[in-house]
């Protein structure tokens, strides 16, 4: 029911492979649940999906699924800068406000975290800037060193963050060397988010860097 809720349509080989069974007991068991009472629309061969207007009481979390989130929230809290800070903190306040007085205690028991007292400042803003640009498709001027110490002024359409346990890149089609780049945040100087807007065109999506970097050396470049 977890894997139906809020899909259109969902395949019996789905099922199968998320719940690691056969196809043949994913039958059985949505024929259970439809004797049951649950109203699950579709067939063998098709697809399944719930009726509109039907929805699952709420699930309470595990343990684990606790101290996931918490780990989450502290990873967020400690590397994503002041603003994702605010937002991991708040989030997880209504997350504990969700839980039974028990449960709260376990977020507070919780031994899992993540420093960030070594997380330099300026790496920090400039991710906030790369996401709010990301969000508005706007396109970033960045001054920027590479790993040769060679310095530069870029423009430059950002279309991801990826994080890497110690370093925060920022994906982008550089317009300075019409090309896919990946420029590390912590090698950044000022940054400004231009008035320019941006679409992703087909040859320079997201989805195209991805395969751009696949081909290219594991850490890609910034030159």
């Amino acid at each position: 029911m977890q894997h139906l809720r809020g899909r259109r349509l969902t395949t019996a080989a789905q099922l199968a492979g998320w719940l690691h069974v056969s196809d043949r007991t994913v039958y059985r068991d949505i024929r259970d649940l439809s004797l049951s009472g649950v109203p699950v629309e579709g067939e063998a061969g098709v697809g399944y999906r719930l009726s509109k207007g039907f929805d699952l009481p709420p699930i309470m979390f595990t343990l684990d699924e606790v101290e996931a989130m918490v780990t989450g929230a502290r990873m967020v809290e400690a590397w994503g800068g002041p603003a994702l800070a605010a937002h991991a903190r708040s989030a997880l306040s209504k997350i504990a406000l969700a839980l039974p007085a028990a449960r709260r205690e376990e977020i507070a028991r919780s031994r899992l975290f993540a420093p960030g007292f070594h997380i330099r400042p300026a790496a920090a803003a400039s991710l906030e800037t790369a996401r709010q640009a990301i969000l508005q498709r706007r396109k970033l001027r960045v001054e920027y060193v590479d790993s040769g110490e060679r310095k530069s002024l870029r423009t430059i359409r950002p279309l991801a963050v990826y994080f890497w346990g110690t370093t925060w890149t920022l994906a982008a089609w550089c317009e300075s060397r019409n090309d896919f780049r990946n420029f590390r945040l912590d090698r950044m100087g000022a940054v400004e988010i231009l008035a320019e807007s941006f679409e992703e065109t087909a040859g320079q999506a997201l989805e195209d860097f991805v395969r751009a970097m696949q081909k290219r050396s594991p850490a890609g470049s910034a030159t």
